[in-house]
């Protein structure tokens, strides 16, 4: 086994932000208004994600960074947790923001859709907060909240459906990756692992969708095959049996004379991969969809797509009260 290490330091782009129960506000540009829409139209950015480690967290940072001098944005980490998305809400309302585009930075954008609908009040399902209850996932310095309950809150919300499986912009970022990596193509294979989730037809959609990610790597570097799998992470059972397939499948690799390269389909990370293939001979850098400008390219697209649709939304408000 062979990773190859990247090192790179942080502090800078931490210390803009405050840490605490995940990242706090990062001060930006002032409310912005759209001219001809109506002075009373103010816009935000809510930007979801998992989160994890300072060097997780400050990828994340550093991608949302651009995004700040066009909107008020404001980051809700955990897995759809609603104390952490309620933070981001008030944060956002005390910047005088009105509507909020949602910007999910998950692989799947299937991943906590309905439960963050619910616990904006976009779809019915979620308790009132004095009925909800912290429950919390994972363990020591990594446990997450998983709070649910109903923001209470006047502001529109506008939530974002793609994931980063559909998002175009992770063509370049999984072929940069790979070239990174590679040095005799036609000895090459490339297993794409992505966390994966427990239900079998989702399954089957998250590998599909990162195949097409794949077709621009397979078609420029040529390597010998590319081949996506999902380790199912939080499903024993059926991680199990993720764990034999991607084992098998570098195994087969070295015994066929094939260099096999390892590139993790996550935002940011390595994840558990290192620790799955255990002493099988492997190239890999342990880096995920974090750090590449695509992912911050994709960010603000979205966000443009919220803003857009928050816009058609007021003006037909606006028309309907005339």
């Amino acid at each position: 086994m062979r990773i190859d290490a990247l090192t790179t330091r942080f502090a800078s782009v931490i210390s803009v932000c405050a840490m605490a129960a995940g990242l706090a506000s990062c001060e930006s540009t002032a409310v912005r208004e759209t001219g001809g829409s109506g002075a009373d139209f103010s816009f935000g950015v809510m930007i979801m994600a998992h989160g994890g480690s300072d060097e997780w967290n400050a990828h994340l940072v550093e991608a949302v960074e651009p995004l700040r001098a066009r909107f008020p944005v404001e980051l809700a980490l955990g897995m759809a947790d609603a104390g952490s998305i309620e933070a981001a809400v008030r944060r956002l309302e005390s910047r005088g923001v009105r509507h909020v585009g949602v910007v999910r930075v998950f692989v799947s954008g299937e991943s906590w859709y309905d439960r963050t609908l619910q616990i904006l009040g976009l779809q019915r399902g979620a308790p009132p907060k004095a009925e909800g209850e912290h429950a919390h996932v994972g363990s020591g310095h990594m446990a997450m909240p998983m709070g649910f309950w109903r923001v209470d809150t006047e502001l529109a919300f506008h939530v974002s459906i793609e994931g980063l499986a559909d998002a175009v912009e992770m063509d370049e970022v999984l072929t940069a990756r790979i070239r990174a990596l590679s040095s005799e193509p036609d000895n090459e294979v490339v297993a794409v692992i992505a966390h994966g989730p427990g239900d079998d037809a989702e399954n089957e959609r998250w590998i599909e969708k990162i195949t097409e990610r794949t077709g621009s790597a397979r078609e420029r570097l040529r390597v010998k095959e590319v081949r996506v799998f999902t380790l199912r992470e939080d499903w024993p059972d059926r991680r199990s049996v993720a764990e034999r397939e991607i084992q098998s499948y570098i195994a087969q690799a070295n015994s066929r004379g094939f260099t096999p390269i390892v590139v993790p389909f996550r935002v940011q990370g390595f994840g558990p991969y290192e620790r799955v293939l255990g002493e099988l001979d492997y190239r890999a850098d342990g880096l995920g969809l974090l750090p590449h400008p695509n992912v911050g390219l994709w960010i603000g697209r979205q966000a443009e797509l919220m803003e857009a649709e928050a816009l058609r939304h007021h003006q037909a408000s606006a028309r309907d009260l005339r």
